[in-house]
């Protein structure tokens, strides 16, 4: 007759090394990635990188959107303090709805500079943040600001595994993924993108976060007037200000996923490629980790983001 405490004692000796292994690579596998996306104003990080950043947040993933200068001179009747305060008081909001944290630096809004200072900040704001995937604007621009954004990111990728640099704040081991968001300009070379990011489960959310930035989305910013001011519609219920805007954001988003709709359907297949309505896109720089197709792609909330079908 089989003796049913040995059995089970033989049973567990079997199989211990699964039940000791398989949870610590189970948590390998699951550990949250870690996201830090680099624009130059307390909007563009938002609009460029929102809806994949909701999507990341989702997943369990970390997520930090870091305005590297305080917008201070981005609105056409006010400035200053006062302005630098109601911008990072917006992108608070929209980073609330996405799920994500977010950091506004006391540098004015049109005074970036590639200088040493400017760089140890953005090496320690990737160290602290112990970033998997860094993702900035490209380094050419309309706006100075934006291209300076790009050079900081860039002298940072190698540094930020620098021990005796900045030695205040411990270095990364493995340099990290550094990506660009979109653009369209096409010197020296057009942007081309190594991810392309289905967003339609999160658009309205994009739209709710994007929304809280009224002074940009709704009144236009440095380049508004006091008659399109005049047509923000009021803040309650705030489901106006999100109609307000989804012409133009439904625009917006649907040209990026017309645009690099071959590469949809090279990560998504053929289906679900051609039907994706909205779209972020992300190009691999060549600093930092290079990753191969695979492995980048498995940075991203591919998945997560296949459109939801209506049954």
């Amino acid at each position: 007759m089989l003796n049913l405490k040995k059995l089970t004692c033989l049973t567990l000796f079997l199989v211990s090394p699964l039940l000791f292994a398989t949870p610590s690579l189970q948590a390998e596998d699951k550990a949250p990635l870690r996201i830090i996306c680099f624009g130059a104003h307390p909007d563009d990080a938002e609009y460029k990188n929102g809806g994949t950043a909701a999507l990341w947040a989702q997943q369990g993933h970390k997520v930090k959107l870091v305005s590297v200068t305080n917008g201070d001179i981005g609105h056409f009747e006010m400035a200053g303090g006062t302005l630098a305060q109601r911008r990072t008081a917006e992108v608070k909001a929209a980073a609330k709805i996405l799920g994500v944290e977010s950091e506004v630096l006391d540098i004015h809004d049109g005074e970036l500079l590639p200088t040493l200072e400017n760089r140890k900040k953005i090496v320690k704001l990737i160290r602290e943040w112990k970033a998997d995937l860094v993702i900035s604007h490209r380094p050419w621009d309309y706006h100075p600001d934006h291209r300076y954004v790009g050079v900081l990111v860039q002298d940072a990728a190698f540094m930020v595994t620098v021990p005796y640099f900045c030695p205040d704040v411990p270095r990364l081991k493995k340099n990290p993924v550094f990506m660009y968001s979109s653009d369209g300009f096409q010197k020296p070379y057009p942007f081309r993108p190594d991810v392309v990011v289905a967003v339609d489960n999160v658009f309205d959310q994009k739209l709710k976060a994007v929304a809280q930035l009224v002074s940009q989305s709704l009144e236009g910013g440095a380049g508004g007037n006091p008659e399109r001011a005049a047509k923000v519609p009021p803040a309650n219920p705030p489901e106006l200000r999100v109609e307000h805007i989804r012409p133009s954001w439904s625009r917006r988003q649907s040209s990026e996923a017309n645009k690099y709709r071959t590469e949809l359907i090279g990560i998504y297949g053929e289906d679900v490629g051609k039907k994706i309505k909205y779209a972020e896109s992300f190009e691999l720089c060549e600093y930092g980790s290079r990753p191969n197709k695979k492995m980048l792609l498995k940075l991203f909330p591919i998945e997560a983001s296949i459109p939801k079908t209506d049954k």
